[in-house]
C-alpha cells in the first residue's frame, strides 16, 4: 500500500486491486466495507456523455452549418443536375463524332467518382473532421472547373469534369451531410430537407446559366462563370460548416467499410438505393434528348433539366419534414413507388410538348424526395460516430449504379435505332426493384406493422 499527501492536508491511498479486497479505505479517517458503496459525495463523476441523446436541434452554429451544407450542395449535386444540358451540348458541339452513348460515359463518370469517392472521403472525415476536406475540394472542384473551359477533346473533358471536379465535389458534399446529421435527430429530415434544396437551386441556377451564356459569351466563358460563383458559395462552406462531434483518429481499415453489409436492414437498404439511383439517372440524362427527338423547340427543351430541378425543390423540402412525422421510410417508400410509376405510366407513353413537362415537374418532386431522404435514412440506423463511414458505403455501391445507368440506356437507346422506350422502360423497372428493397429493408427493422418510421 502507498500512501500519499495530497495538497490541503487529506491523506488518500493507492491500493493494489488485491489489497483493495481486504483494506479499509483510509479516506478521511472513514472505515468502510469492502462491499459497501461510497457515500454519494465520494463516488466518481459519471462518464461524459456520448454525444447520442443530447442533439441541440438548432442554434446558430447548426444553421450555419445547414447554410454552408446547404451551398456545398449547390454547387455539388446542383451541378451534376446540367447533365441534360451537357448531353445535348457535346453532342451537337466537341463530341459530335461520338455516339450517345460514348459522351453519356463523362456525366456518368462525374456521378460515380463524386459518389464512390465516399468510401474513403466518410473515413477521413470520421478520423479529421471536415475542415481539410471541404479546403482540398474546392481547390479540385474550381480547377476541374476550370479546365473543363480549355477542354477539347474527349479525354480531356473526360479528366476535368468526369475525375478532377468530380473528386472535389465529394470532398464538399459528404461533409457537408455529414455535419448537419450530427447537429439534429428529431429535426433531421427538414434540415436535411433544407441542405439538400440547395442542390435544385444549383440545378435551376447552373443550366439556366448555361443556356444564356454560351450564345452570348461562347462554352469556356459560360463554364469559367459557373466557376467563379462555385467559388464565392465553397468559400462560404469553408467558413461555416462544422460538426458538433470532435473526430477520433482510428487506422484506416477495410473491414470497416464492409462491417455495415452484414447487417441485414443495412444491406438492404444499400441494395435499394442502388436499384433507385440505376433507374433515377436515366430521365436526367436523356429527357432534353428524347425531347428534341420528339419535336420540341431546342430552347424549351434545354429548360427541362431547370424545370425538372425547379420542381425538385417541393420534392426535397416537404416530404422531408413530413418524414420527420410520419416515418423516414414511409415516406421514402411512398416516393419512391410515385417515381416509378411517373416513369412507366407518365414519361413511358407522353408525346407533346405538355406531357413531357408534366413529366418533368412531377419527376423533379419524386426524385428530388428520394436524394434527399437517402441520407437521412442512413443515419437513422447508424451510430453517430460511424455515419461518415457508413454513408461512404452506401453511396460507394450506389455510385456503381450511376456509372451504368446512363450508358445502359444509352446502349439501349443505339441498339433501338433511336426508339427511347426500352430506355424508360430500364430506368422504371430498376426504381421499383429500388422501392420494393426499400420496404424490405423496413419490414428487416421494425416489421410490418403501420408505425412511424
Amino acid at each position: 500500500m502507498a500512501v500519499r499527501l495530497y495538497p490541503g492536508g487529506d491523506v488518500k491511498a493507492n491500493l493494489t486491486d488485491s489489497e483493495s479486497l481486504r483494506t479499509p479505505s483510509l479516506v478521511r479517517g472513514e472505515t468502510k466495507s469492502p462491499s459497501s458503496p461510497p457515500p454519494p459525495h465520494q463516488q466518481p463523476p459519471a462518464p461524459p456523455r456520448s454525444g447520442q441523446d443530447d442533439f441541440p436541434e438548432g442554434g446558430a452554429r447548426a444553421w450555419l452549418t445547414v447554410s454552408g451544407a446547404s451551398a456545398c450542395l449547390f454547387v455539388s449535386f446542383g451541378w451534376v443536375n446540367c447533365a441534360g444540358i451537357f448531353q445535348s451540348h457535346y453532342q451537337a458541339n466537341q463530341l459530335s463524332n461520338y455516339t450517345p452513348s460514348e459522351i453519356s460515359w463523362i456525366s456518368a463518370l462525374q456521378i460515380f467518382f463524386m459518389i464512390f469517392s465516399g468510401i474513403w472521403v466518410g473515413r477521413i472525415f470520421d478520423s479529421h473532421g471536415p475542415a481539410a476536406l471541404l479546403l482540398v475540394g474546392s481547390f479540385m472542384h474550381v480547377f476541374g472547373m476550370m479546365m473543363i473551359s480549355v477542354s477539347t477533346t474527349y479525354y480531356q473533358i473526360l479528366l476535368s469534369q468526369a475525375i478532377c471536379s468530380a473528386v472535389g465535389a465529394s470532398m464538399v458534399f459528404f461533409p457537408a451531410f455529414t455535419c448537419v446529421s450530427t447537429w439534429f435527430l428529431k429535426k433531421r429530415g427538414a434540415a436535411m430537407g433544407l441542405v439538400v434544396c440547395g442542390s435544385s437551386i444549383g440545378g435551376v441556377i447552373f443550366p439556366v446559366m448555361l443556356i444564356n451564356l454560351i450564345p452570348k459569351v461562347g462554352f469556356p466563358w459560360a463554364i469559367r462563370t459557373c466557376a467563379f460563383l462555385v467559388l464565392a458559395l465553397l468559400i462560404w462552406a469553408n467558413f461555416t460548416v462544422r460538426t458538433r462531434i470532435p473526430p477520433v483518429k482510428r487506422p484506416f481499415e477495410f473491414k470497416v467499410f464492409l462491417a455495415p453489409l452484414r447487417e441485414l436492414p443495412f444491406a438492404l437498404l444499400t441494395a435499394g438505393i442502388f436499384f433507385f439511383y440505376w433507374g433515377m439517372f436515366v430521365p436526367f440524362t436523356f429527357i432534353v434528348v428524347e425531347a428534341l427527338a420528339g419535336g420540341m423547340s431546342e430552347n424549351l427543351a434545354n429548360y427541362l433539366v431547370p424545370i425538372l430541378n425547379g420542381a425538385s425543390i417541393i420534392g426535397r423540402t416537404i416530404p422531408n419534414a413530413m418524414a420527420d412525422k410520419l416515418g423516414h421510410f414511409n415516406v421514402m417508400i411512398v416516393m419512391a413507388a410515385f417515381t416509378s410509376i411517373l416513369i412507366l405510366a407518365v414519361w413511358l407513353p407522353s408525346s407533346g410538348d405538355a406531357a413531357i413537362i408534366t413529366f418533368a415537374v412531377l419527376f423533379g418532386i419524386g426524385s428530388g424526395a428520394g436524394i434527399g431522404l437517402t441520407p437521412v435514412l442512413i443515419a437513422s440506423i447508424s451510430p453517430i460516430q460511424q455515419i461518415g463511414a457508413r454513408t461512404g458505403t452506401a453511396f460507394s455501391i450506389a455510385s456503381i449504379a450511376a456509372l451504368t445507368g446512363s450508358p445502359i440506356g444509352g446502349a439501349i437507346l443505339t441498339s433501338a435505332n433511336g426508339a427511347f422506350q426500352s430506355t424508360k422502360i430500364f430506368g422504371g423497372v430498376a426504381c421499383a426493384v429500388g422501392t420494393l428493397l426499400f420496404i424490405a429493408a423496413r419490414v428487416a427493422l421494425v416489421g410490418v406493422k403501420p408505425k412511424k418510421f
